[in-house]
């Protein structure tokens, strides 16, 4: 029978999940994706715990809500002493590392109160969020705080792409019409091809380092958290993707003028923001969409080499593979661009998940409907290797039953996501501090509630209204509805998330040990205790051990 030695934890940055033709997509062709999804299991209802970047991916690795980790946007730190991935398969034998981006900011401040060295080897995996950077790549800004400039930059240099920064001048960049160069950030310069050829663009370049990792790694189980930056703005990609798709390929957007019309502050707001303005016209759209599409279809081929690669090695026979993104991109849908708020082209995510065991045969090729959350994962990679699931720490559930076929007897009823927006001008224009700008989504199977500090809530009945059009969150017949998902966000708020250091289990353990350790509270004299204990029988709180 197959183990599960290793896990190959892939990830897009901003992939809708929609965007796949395995999720339906009717001109983008995604076979390798595809082929992963045949001999595992695709989860049609799967939600990030936060739609922006950071957070998101602070939940994905710590297995824990932003409310219980803290790191609420781009650039938080996330605080010394919050276990993540690795802390957990480490212990288990799995060499745990990183090739790409996770946009991790370390907690520099705690680190030093600690007295902890950052070029230690304690140092390093509290800077990279418990993964071993065997090449940590953020993109976006290689002169970001987040990490150093990725070495990609040095291999540009080694190809004879010169300048100080290559990866914003040549991968990043494209040629005008007399040969000039120009910064592909601009939206205009989209359907140009970006000045590197393709095999030295970053998709394919991560794929061979991930590659390499799996060479230098022989026989040693492992964790290989691949973690591509693209589709991810800036929206460039070299020939011959750039112009593989056309007008004709793109999806309708999903919006209405209605939206527009008395829309929620908040979402009225987001919608003035630059990038919202940009995507709502059809220019913008008729421009990004194919290279978007373009990108994600060179990802799919890389994927393809890399599983031939594992394939041609045995390694596919005993790794567990999980692709997925940590968020999506509304691309005009709903008048907005970017990402942030909770329609599902932010929130909801692709989520394919490949498990070699035998146990997993009757599953294969399925979709799943459960509602699932980033958060998952982590208990779901600790028990595929055997390790011992921590509720106390975990806040997800073990996606394993779901990916065997067994009975649940209590699936979550709720996903939450959050979202802090006291980053963004939003804010500002609404003159809401920023303690106050926070959004808290739970999903059920049939509703979308959005509760807003400070103002009316939004609420989608995805029944009715599954694109998520028409906002009921003041209509008064939906009182109740309403009333009721507000507890849940209340009730999932009250749950215990900080107690991390003793588990359950350790408490019932410890539960009337007071007596056998010699504190007697509230005992009148020696009879009363020796009664407690008769009555008791031996088996009652006070005698366990």
């Amino acid at each position: 029978m197959a183990e599960v030695r290793n896990i190959l934890f892939i990830m897009a940055d901003q992939l809708r999940w929609d965007y796949l033709s395995c999720y339906g997509h009717p001109h983008l062709q995604t076979p390798n994706i595809d082929r992963l999804a045949e001999r595992g299991v695709r989860f049609d209802r799967a939600y990030v715990q936060s739609p922006i970047c950071g957070p998101s991916r602070m939940s994905f690795y710590t297995g824990r809500y932003v409310q219980s980790h803290g790191s609420t946007w781009n650039g938080v730190p996330l605080q010394v002493g919050e276990m993540t991935l690795g802390d957990y398969l480490r212990p288990l034998g799995r060499r745990t590392a990183l090739a790409g981006k996770t946009h991790m900011a370390a907690d520099r401040e705690g680190m030093a109160r600690l007295g902890v060295d950052p070029n230690s080897i304690i140092g390093v995996l509290t800077s990279e969020c418990g993964f071993e950077p065997f090449e940590r790549d953020d993109g976006l800004h290689p002169d970001s705080n987040y990490a150093p400039p990725p070495a990609y930059n040095d291999y540009l240099r080694e190809k004879g792409y010169d300048g100080v920064n290559p990866w914003n001048w040549w991968a990043n960049g494209v040629e005008g019409e007399d040969g000039e160069p120009h910064l592909g950030w601009f939206l205009k310069y989209s359907d140009r091809p970006a000045r590197v050829a393709e095999e030295d663009s970053e998709t394919p370049y991560m794929t061979r380092r991930a590659m390499r990792f799996m060479e230098e790694a022989g026989d040693e189980p492992w964790c290989l958290h691949l973690s591509y930056i693209k589709p991810h703005w800036p929206y460039i990609v070299p020939a011959p993707y750039h112009d593989m798709y056309g007008k004709d390929q793109i999806v309708p957007p999903v919006r209405s003028q209605a939206e527009l019309e008395d829309p929620h502050p908040v979402y009225a707001a987001f919608t003035h923001h630059r990038f919202s303005q940009a995507f709502s016209k059809d220019e913008v759209r008729e421009t990004v969409i194919p290279a978007y599409m373009g990108l994600i279809k060179q990802i799919d081929d890389q994927l393809g080499l890399l599983f031939d690669f594992m394939d041609q090695r045995g390694l596919m026979d005993h790794t567990m593979i999980v692709f997925t993104s940590d968020h999506g991109d509304y691309l005009g849908d709903h008048w907005l661009g970017e990402k942030e708020l909770f329609h599902d082209p932010s929130v909801k995510i692709p989520l394919i998940i490949s498990d070699p065991r035998a146990d997993a045969d009757a599953t294969r090729g399925s979709a799943c409907e459960e509602l699932v959350e980033s958060i998952d994962l982590v208990p779901t990679f600790v028990e595929a290797v055997g390790g011992k699931v921590q509720p106390h720490r975990m806040e997800g559930l073990s996606l394993q039953p779901l990916l065997h076929g067994k009975p649940v007897a209590a699936w979550r009823k709720a996903a939450i996501s959050e979202y802090d927006y006291s980053w963004r001008q939003a804010r500002r224009e609404l003159g809401v501090t920023v303690e106050d700008a926070r959004m808290i989504m739970a999903v059920t199977e049939r509703w979308k509630y959005i509760l807003v500090e400070g103002f009316r809530p939004m609420l989608f009945d995805l029944e009715t209204d599954p694109n998520e059009l028409d906002d009921r969150g003041a209509d008064p017949g939906l009182a109740s509805v309403r009333a009721e998902l507000h507890e849940t966000i209340f009730a999932w708020a009250r749950r215990h998330h900080q107690r991390t250091t003793v588990s359950g289990e350790r408490i019932e353990a410890a539960f009337g040990r007071e007596v056998d350790r010699g504190i007697l509270i509230g005992y009148w004299d020696e009879a009363d205790l020796d009664a407690t204990n008769e009555s008791a029988d031996g088996a009652g709180p006070i005698n366990q051990n």
